[in-house]
């Protein structure tokens, strides 16, 4: 099916964190491929693989210092297509980074470009953006403000400034450059070759840069990447290419072109305000951002999620919103980073079983496809005493041995210490102990997973929210031709009563409990704090 994607779920695994599967305290891909019958029972269908290639990991692999290879430390690419292969006899789809903006500063392109006296200095001088000066696009912001005062750094090798959009370690590609482009076509088409179904491309806003803009969304960026799409196309077709722009939804319009450029892109502008909303205990912000939410082409989808490898960004929310958000959700300044909030999903919500639950329903039944970040499904904790975004890529917990089962190596040699505080060590957190509970947050995510693939209306189905007597209630309807799915949710630490106009007389049936209400005009229940219902409407 050419459009997998709009009914997928995918699970990102970072493979460090995962499994170790040869005892050297890191997660490996002979550690994810044992691990593929437990995310197949999650109720999944496609794994996002973190970057596995070769790196000085100054920036957790996205400063990459060769693309045709595996990071030794995750194993061999015998390994990656024995994972894709495993992967694929079970259901499960694969899908792999891309990082085309920059590379690592280790990268032998950068250092043939910056070194006059490098053999290959001619072919590679002209794959990087270099200057005389570091006045130039002088209106582009500095992402990264906890690091970095300048989008430039002096390289005394070679006498230039070179441009870096990130870290001052991660020189930008000029993609400017013929050659480049090709470079990073045949990075894609080597990595299908080994047996990716999709690709993540990271960044991918800020591929060109030209004087008088923000360097942001330029229209030779989409060009490029209309190429790409068209590679793939007429090579492996079906290959999903998703991207990371952070923008707001009108302004990654052009990402999807006209059905031709990327098939999916995060909708990083919705996350947010499914946790304003449920701090304010109001549906307004959900309004709002759906409001602003434009139609995208019909072969084209949005990928949503609640937490993931990076801060909870707050970039696409005003700044009396990102205010109230730090003070909610980030009271100890060490929960912040950058223009965000670095925990995961469970400390957020303070471990609230019922603000979990509702999280999720919002993040499984709005539009698009959901994305769900290794140990979410547990309810893992962090560890804010880590550095940088370290605090949310401990190791996962799979059991109560020591190292949580995830490694046998001795606890000192760990890439990173397991969680092991009261709440959520790995002794009272774990999958062996959520598999055993019958009521366990694992099992009903599970089961949540199970009856949203037994619903395309999820993925496919036209929105329609509903208009509510009380602020706190959210409905929504998902309509195709084949079905139509009603979902009301409550956003508040209240019971309270729900009262819906609908169209006429008719019937409801609970996806869950397989409860079928009458109603007349008017449909009528009690929702509990924090609750939620999943509804079939049926035909009449």
């Amino acid at each position: 099916m050419s459009n997998w994607f709009k009914d997928a779920v995918f699970y990102q695994i970072f493979v460090r964190a995962f499994c170790d599967s040869n005892g050297d305290g890191i997660g490996d891909l002979r550690g994810v491929m044992s691990k593929l019958d437990y995310v197949r029972a999650l109720g999944v269908d496609t794994i996002w693989l973190m970057p596995i290639t070769p790196s000085p990991l100054r920036d957790h692999g996205y400063d990459v210092s060769g693309h045709f290879d595996v990071h030794p430390d995750y194993g061999t690419l015998q390994d990656f297509r024995d994972l894709v292969n495993a992967a694929h006899a079970r259901g499960l789809r694969v899908i792999v980074e891309l990082v085309p903006n920059h590379t690592s500063d280790q990268h032998p392109w950068f250092q043939a470009s910056r070194d006059p006296n490098h053999p290959e200095h001619e072919k590679y001088r002209d794959w990087y953006v270099w200057s005389d000066t570091d006045q130039k696009y002088k209106e582009a912001r500095i992402i990264f403000i906890d690091y970095e005062t300048s989008n430039w750094k002096f390289d005394e090798l070679r006498g230039q400034y070179y441009w870096h959009r990130f870290f001052y370690h991660q020189p930008d590609l000029n993609f400017d450059n013929p050659e480049v482009q090709k470079a990073m076509m045949r990075v894609a088409q080597f990595w299908v070759d080994q047996g990716a179904d999709g690709i993540r491309v990271d960044a991918p806003p800020y591929l060109i840069e030209r004087e008088g803009t923000n360097c942001e969304n330029l229209p030779e960026s989409h060009a490029y990447y209309k190429r790409l799409r068209a590679f793939l196309d007429a090579y492996a077709p079906g290959t999903m290419l998703l991207a990371e722009a952070n923008q707001w939804a009108k302004d990654t319009l052009p990402y999807f072109g006209n059905g031709d450029e990327f098939q999916m892109n995060f909708h990083f502008p919705l996350m947010p305000r499914i946790f304003l909303a449920l701090a304010k205990g109001n549906r307004e912000p959900l309004d709002w951002v759906l409001a602003q939410t434009p139609p995208i082409p019909e072969n084209c989808q949005w990928a949503t999620f609640l937490r993931n490898h990076d801060e909870l960004t707050l970039e696409m929310v005003t700044t009396d919103e990102r205010e109230f958000m730090w003070n909610f959700y980030a009271p100890d300044v060490e929960m912040r980073k950058n223009l965000g909030i670095r925990r995961r999903l469970a400390p957020l919500l303070e471990n609230d079983r019922a603000r979990i639950q509702v999280a999720h329903s919002l993040l499984l039944t709005l539009i698009g496809s959901p994305v769900l970040y290794y140990g979410d499904e547990i309810g893992m904790g962090d560890n804010i005493k880590l550095d940088d975004r370290w605090g949310v890529r401990t190791p996962m917990q799979w059991d109560d041995s020591p190292d949580a089962g995830f490694s046998t190596a001795p606890s000192e040699k760990l890439y990173l210490p397991v969680i092991d505080d009261a709440v959520y060590g790995y002794k009272r957190v774990n999958v062996a102990q959520a598999e055993r509970a019958p009521d366990s947050l694992l099992n009903w995510i599970r089961h949540a997973l199970q009856l949203r693939a037994q619903h395309p209306a999820f993925g496919r189905g036209e929105l329609q929210t509903l208009a509510t007597k009380n602020p706190t209630l959210f409905a929504y309807t998902r309509t195709t031709p084949d079905e139509k799915l009603l979902v009301v949710n409550n956003l508040s630490a209240h019971a309270h009563n729900v009262s819906l106009e609908l169209d006429a007389r008719g019937s409801v049936r609970d996806l869950e409990n397989g409860e079928i209400i009458a109603f007349d005009d008017e449909l009528n229940f009690e929702l509990p704090r924090y609750g939620y219902r999943w509804f079939e409407i049926l035909q009449k």
